[in-house]
């Protein structure tokens, strides 16, 4: 009887739309020892300060970091423990889902111009990034209102590209987390610089997965969007989520998506 190994058949799954260097990047960081030992830890500890957080806010309601120690937090924190393909990946996403969104807004009637935010560098993920990644899903759901997200008669597929990216390799590092665990940790300081709303508003942004792979789907006439769709209605206000668990899970959600939508633009050049 042959024993197959647990990772290599997640490599080698057929059925994943990534570009198997990429598969094999996400496989790596999740086969680290800190994916094993610490993030069970971290992820308890994480929702527990959370939550303690969030009740005091209640009781203290005003901003307890500005935003920009929050960015210079975080940065430091990616720059010192956690592992350059790690930090690699979180810069993509930003840069992934900046392109899902700029290509519903070029090729849709919707009056807003292009985001902006494609960071290609570890120091890009300052200066408000995270809550303008935020912000953008809200400001392009906004803008389709009343706008019938149809195929367009001749699309733009500018900018779906994924410009080389800076996860500073060369720096020492005091530990190389994974992913998981880094965003355990990030999140803390992330409940308390933003204000309760702010915090709210982030994690409700996760919740228009499904309606961004529904508006993918129409505007491109390709159902293979809706595959991926996880039933997690944007009508539900709950903000009582495992936050880290939910951004990896949409991490991989743009992906899928990103990988669809290159592939789709491909397709149709060569048409």
């Amino acid at each position: 009887m042959n024993d197959p190994e647990l990772w290599e058949a997640v490599a080698a799954d057929p059925s994943i739309p990534l570009d198997r260097s990429l598969v094999r990047q996400i496989v790596d960081d999740q086969r680290r020892l800190s994916r094993r030992w610490l993030y069970p830890v971290a992820r308890v500890v994480s929702r527990v300060l959370v939550a303690v957080v969030s009740i005091l806010k209640r009781v203290l309601p005003f901003r307890w970091m500005p935003l920009a120690t929050m960015d210079a937090l975080c940065v430091w924190f990616l720059r010192r423990f956690v592992s350059p393909d790690a930090v690699e990946l979180l810069i993509r996403h930003f840069v992934v889902e900046t392109n899902l969104v700029n290509f519903v807004l070029r090729n849709t009637p919707a009056t807003l111009a292009p985001v902006t935010l494609r960071p290609t560098t570890l120091a890009g993920l300052g200066d408000h990034a995270v809550v303008e990644h935020d912000v953008n899903v809200y400001d392009v759901l906004i803008a389709l209102d009343g706008v019938d997200p149809a195929p367009p008669v001749r699309f733009d597929f500018a900018e779906l590209d994924v410009p080389p990216l800076d996860a500073e390799r060369r720096r020492v590092r005091l530990l190389r987390l994974d992913i998981q665990t880094a965003l355990c940790l990030m999140n803390i300081p992330f409940s308390i610089a933003l204000t309760l709303g702010e915090y709210r508003r982030a994690v409700h942004s996760m919740r228009f997965d499904d309606s961004f792979l529904e508006i993918l789907a129409r505007v491109t006439g390709d159902d293979g969007f809706r595959q991926w769709k996880t039933g997690m209605l944007s009508l539900r206000m709950d903000s009582n989520v495992d936050v880290p668990e939910t951004v990896y899970r949409h991490a991989i959600l743009c992906e899928f998506a990103h990988a669809r939508l290159v592939r789709f633009a491909a397709d149709a050049s060569a048409g």
